[in-house]
């Protein structure tokens, strides 16, 4: 209840947008590849990945990640989590049109999340510890591992002095982390923020260890089509790697520097399940919560709401509950509501998931376009709703919904919509 209160001092927009996937590394190459309805995955390339029962992945091919650091030795000294982040947040900053040099800074903040962290770093130093003895060991492991250093590194290199947190709630981080700026901006606590999520946890150990928890799909043949998000034939997630960040502005900050605004962020909800440490709660119960909370802080009502970009994982029990959920909440209107899942074509991208979805979400209210869930060619019967099935559509939209589900019963929405000034 609280952010309809802070609305009606502040507002809220989304003004540059970073992303770094396997369908693009840029926000409108990315764009045109998901209205295109094409398949960021294939079989993964970067390791020996036989002996596991998923070997496919949406790997982030020709990352070159030095041009964005100062020297390449600073780039080294970072894990590929860290990597991603940093590339994310300088494309962001770059779309904004931010000049730094004439901001406050101490009115800058950032929250940025990884659900897992450094886990390359991890492995890696594991292996030289079992290997080659504790001599061995870099003096760099800690601070390559720990979740919280991508958002301590775009707060160095930015030199943004506000607000500086990294959130860790699995595959809910980004939309948590979004959700939270949101409402530092509300409180008048800053200016700007950049938000959102990184993750590249494709290696031996994410894949092994998804893989043993039996949440991966095993269309190992078959790797475009195996991320089939409510499906009769979906048989699990496809893990990938990505950065997505958002600068959020404060609306007068935005509009006195003739800032390009993508959207209104208007809602924020987070709940739990407090139901099971994997599995979303039969009902989609706390799901539903959640968008209601987020539909109550825009101020909106489920009919106002024209597309939701579902957490639509492709995982037999996660996409019914969230339908079940969307149809609590929005009755009737539900049937009449376009929905995707995007994660189709980028795979599931745990920790960086709400902000790469968020950047989908801006473009559609920008650009009136729907972009597709792809593989969609058996519908699940208990998964009845309009996804958007293989093909981009070109329809008005208004207001979007944007959900998050993570292991742990980590609900987190956002709502957006058109910018009017």
């Amino acid at each position: 209840m609280g952010s309809s209160v802070y609305q009606e001092r502040r507002r809220v927009v989304i003004t540059g947008i970073g992303v770094v996937t396997s369908l693009g590394q840029d926000i409108e190459s990315f764009w045109r590849s998901l209205l295109e309805g094409r398949s960021g995955i294939s079989r993964i390339t970067s390791f020996d990945a036989s002996p596991f029962d998923s070997q496919i992945a949406a790997e982030i091919k020709e990352l070159n990640p030095v041009p964005f650091f100062k020297t390449p030795k600073d780039a080294r000294r970072c894990d590929r989590y860290s990597q991603v982040a940093m590339m994310g947040a300088k494309k962001a900053v770059a779309d904004s049109g931010l000049d730094l040099g004439k901001e406050n800074l101490e009115r800058f903040g950032v929250v940025v999340g990884s659900g897992i962290g450094g886990l390359h770093t991890l492995e890696e130093q594991h292996s030289n510890l079992l290997n080659k003895g504790a001599s061995r060991l870099s003096p760099f492991m800690i601070p390559m591992m720990i979740n919280n250093m991508a958002s301590g590194l775009i707060s160095m290199e930015f030199g943004f002095k506000g607000l500086n947190m990294a959130v860790v709630s699995a595959c809910s981080t980004a939309a948590h982390s979004i959700g939270e700026s949101f409402h530092m901006i509300l409180r008048n606590d800053a200016d700007a923020m950049m938000a959102g999520g990184c993750e590249a946890a494709v290696c031996a150990l994410g894949i092994g260890g998804f893989s043993a928890m039996k949440a991966l799909s095993t269309r190992n043949d078959e790797p475009e089509k195996a991320s089939r998000p409510f499906d009769r034939d979906r048989d699990g997630f496809i893990m990938g790697e990505a950065s997505g960040m958002v600068i959020l502005e404060e609306l007068e900050h935005a509009k006195k520097r003739g800032a390009r605004i993508y959207c209104e962020i208007a809602g924020y909800g987070n709940t739990a399940d407090a139901y099971h440490m994997t599995a979303p709660s039969p009902q989609g119960e706390g799901a539903a919560r959640c968008m209601r909370m987020a539909l109550a802080g825009a101020g909106l009502n489920p009919g106002d709401v024209d597309y939701i970009n579902a957490h639509g994982t492709s995982t037999p029990q996660g996409d019914i509950c969230e339908t079940r959920a969307i149809k609590a909440v929005f009755g009737e209107h539900a049937r009449k509501l376009m929905i995707s899942s995007t994660k189709s074509m980028t795979g599931h991208l745990l920790g960086a998931a709400g902000a790469v979805e968020m950047a989908v979400c801006a473009k559609a209210l920008q650009e009136d376009k729907v972009p597709p869930t792809i593989n969609l060619d058996d519908p699940d019967p208990e998964c009845d709703l309009d996804y958007v099935p293989k093909t981009a559509r070109e329809t008005k939209v208004r207001a979007v919904l944007n959900n998050s589900f993570g292991f742990g019963g980590h609900n987190a929405s956002l709502v957006a919509r058109k910018f009017v000034g």
